[in-house]
């Protein structure tokens, strides 16, 4: 997967010899001819020059003559269907490490978990077959699109409640950053990974009920907040906008189940997600409102512009993509709306193959033709070159621009019109 493929790249390009074990075939294919299967900035080359040279291989299972030092732990933490954190996939990827360590192997679980997962669900697989064993909880932070430069600069936290494991996991991450945390149980490194990824979700939930605010009196949220925050270091509100992703999407669910094992409601973190997950409704319903006071006539054709759950730095990643929540939203609202959808990065092969029923599109300029809405639903900055002006004289008559990512918004009214809305500007410039 992501986390996995990245730091094996990584640890393989610092001289260390690595085994990706993966499921799937067909990445374990591509992997071993130095092809990565998902879009990382580095990532091509840094693969190609490890599998040349033997450093990294890829396999679906451990060979029987081999085993190794160090186990890494790097598979997904989903939410099942009801919500709760799924510990299947930890399971086996412990009992397959389980089968194949010697005895005084490494094991580091790096996997976003609920608290106590490494001691309660981890360890005990691992004791089960009698083999001795360290094991320390070094939790993955690294940004989708600067994963090959944070695992070289970015403080690497490492938990573990025996100060040798503890060392033997430091001295795995300082052949990569001299710059290591120590934590003095597994159940802290835990906590550190949900509270920084949550943090952040609240931070994004703010903005957005500021966004709402602004809305309900006819001001400019993007105004009020770059204002505030203009020369004044106390106040550094972030913009609104979709909040998704595969981190921010799941991890305080995971924070909020942890609590809850404990007594313990969290409701800063319960709404933050509240106000977060609510948005696409919320903004569609604006979206329709907007389309019958404009009388725009059938069939509506709507276009979703970038796909990909952001695009700053740039991803292919459609991994808790608010843009697909925001696409269904507006198919149960309008169902006979002809939809199409576009993403600067994702291959159109891909799109057709995930949303077989919409139109794909394979330039901006073709998405945008003809559009009675044109939806902007990441932050790529390509989605943003072309002003709400330009764009509509390309749009259908009286059709308009919803930028869910305030990409014009620092622009004079002149250049914005009467088509064009954003999260926090839902009035338009000019009448």
């Amino acid at each position: 997967g992501y986390v996995g493929l990245t730091l094996a790249t990584v640890l393989a390009d610092a001289g260390n010899t690595v085994i990706g074990v993966e499921k799937r075939r067909d990445v374990v294919d591509l992997t071993n001819q130095g092809i990565p299967h998902f879009s990382e900035v580095g990532l091509a080359d840094a693969l190609t020059r490890v599998t040349t040279s033997g450093r990294l291989v890829a396999a679906q299972d451990f060979a029987q003559d081999v085993s190794c030092d160090v186990y890494i732990i790097t598979v997904g933490t989903p939410l099942s269907t009801d919500g709760a954190v799924r510990l299947d996939m930890i399971e086996a990827a412990t009992r397959q490490v389980a089968e194949n360590m010697h005895d005084g192997a490494l094991v580091i679980l790096r996997s976003t978990v609920k608290v106590e997962t490494t001691k309660k669900v981890v360890a005990p697989i691992l004791a089960a077959t009698g083999k001795r064993f360290d094991i320390a909880m070094c939790p993955e932070r690294t940004l989708e699109g600067r994963a090959l430069q944070e695992l070289r600069e970015l403080p690497q936290i490492i938990g573990a409640d025996d100060p040798a494991a503890s060392d033997r996991a430091a001295a795995v991450f300082q052949r990569l950053t001299s710059s290591i945390v120590k934590v003095s149980t597994t159940e802290a490194a835990e906590i550190v990974k949900l509270v920084d990824n949550t943090f952040r979700d609240v931070q994004f939930a703010f903005a957005n009920e500021v966004a709402r605010l602004c809305e309900a009196f006819g001001v400019n949220a993007h105004e009020v907040i770059s204002s505030g925050k203009l020369g004044y270091a106390r106040t550094n509100v972030a913009l609104p906008g979709l909040v998704g992703g595969p981190c921010l999407e799941k991890d305080p669910h995971i924070l909020l189940q942890s609590a809850a094992a404990r007594g313990i409601s969290l409701e800063i973190t319960a709404a933050g997600r509240l106000v977060n997950e609510r948005q696409p409704i919320e903004t569609v319903g604006f979206i329709t409102g907007e389309i019958a006071r404009r009388q725009l006539p059938s069939p509506l054709r709507l276009r979703v512009l970038g796909m990909a759950f952001k695009g700053i730095p740039a991803t292919d990643d459609l991994r808790g993509s608010m843009s697909i929540k925001v696409l269904d939203a507006l198919k149960k609202a309008h169902p006979d709306a002809q939809v199409g959808i576009y993403d600067p990065v994702i291959d159109p092969d891909v799109l057709a193959k995930n949303f077989p029923d919409e139109e794909i599109f394979n330039r901006f300029g073709d998405a945008v033709s003809g559009a009675s809405v044109a939806i902007i639903a990441n932050n790529h900055p390509a989605l943003g070159a072309i002003s709400p002006r330009t764009m509509s004289e390309f749009i259908a008559p009286n059709g308009f621009v919803f930028d869910y990512w305030n990409h014009f918004s620092h622009l004079p009214a002149t250049e914005l019109g009467d088509s064009y809305f954003a999260v926090g500007h839902t009035e338009p410039a000019a009448r």
